[in-house]
């Protein structure tokens, strides 16, 4: 669908890396692109695969680079797989491999973190993956607990360079049990629908921003969003232009968006 036959944007969903955010400093024009956002009143999501921190930690991150963002207008994947098995499996129990955000999220669906015969073994991001919390994992899917992971991306960004992601550490576990993960963050169009349900937004008058083609992209036009790529972060143009699909445009950045907001 061409983007003239669109319905006006009336709702905004942006990645947070790569779009607002670049190694740890603000994107040009980023502040004043959220600061429109919010006194347009439009109903806006920054959203993250990241599952390692909480909403409220992200909110102080960004604050002290220049950014207000209410912390309900964060949406992280630790809150869309909460979500998801809130849905599924109501006050179930899980075993969590993770941080705050993934337990914080998994807590305040009413879900019982333990070891003992859990409904499921979720993974997520964490900065020190323990050897002995992916065997107890591996014997637990083993045993017959669901296999749930946060995100798929293999790396993740670092001032030193790139970090194995959670991605990375599924597959080992997957290599070990012969058990799939079901992912629940981007590209899965899963992540877009919670995050459209968050803000009772609908997918023909919400614009997905991303700076990946084979995540933010491929997601956004899944969900049916409009989809706009941005180059501050990851697929640059030459790669955009390689995919089989294609974003319904690219920008230089969020700078190029504060008018039509």
């Amino acid at each position: 669908m061409s983007t003239d036959r669109r319905k006006p944007i009336e709702s905004w969903l942006t990645d947070m890396d790569g779009v607002l955010v670049h190694e740890g400093q603000p994107v040009p024009g980023a502040p004043e692109f959220v600061n429109r956002l919010r006194s347009s009143g439009k109903p806006f999501l920054v959203l993250t695969n990241n599952s390692i921190y909480t909403p409220r930690d992200l909110q102080a991150r960004l604050s002290r680079m220049g950014f207000e963002v209410p912390e309900p207008a964060i949406w992280t994947a630790a809150l869309a797989t909460a979500q998801f098995l809130a849905d599924q499996r109501p006050g179930g129990t899980a075993y969590a491999i993770g941080e705050a955000g993934l337990t914080t999220a998994l807590h305040a669906v009413g879900y019982i973190l333990t070891d003992f015969a859990p409904d499921y073994v979720v993974l997520g991001e964490t900065r020190t993956y323990s050897f002995e919390a992916i065997t107890k994992a591996v014997r637990l899917i083993n045993d017959g607990a669901r296999f749930i992971c946060t995100n798929p991306d293999p790396t993740g960004p670092s001032t030193e360079g790139a970090l194995p992601a959670a991605g990375s550490v599924a597959a080992m576990i997957s290599k070990a049990t012969g058990v799939e993960p079901y992912f629940v963050g981007k590209p899965n169009p899963m992540m877009m629908r919670s995050a459209l349900n968050n803000i009772e937004a609908h997918s023909e008058t919400t614009a997905m921003i991303g700076d990946r083609m084979d995540t933010d992209v491929l997601c956004g036009l899944e969900a049916g969003l409009e989809t706009i790529l941005v180059l501050t972060g990851i697929s640059t143009r030459a790669e955009a232009e390689r995919y089989p699909y294609r974003p319904s445009r690219i920008v230089d950045s969020v700078a190029d968006l504060i008018d039509e907001i």
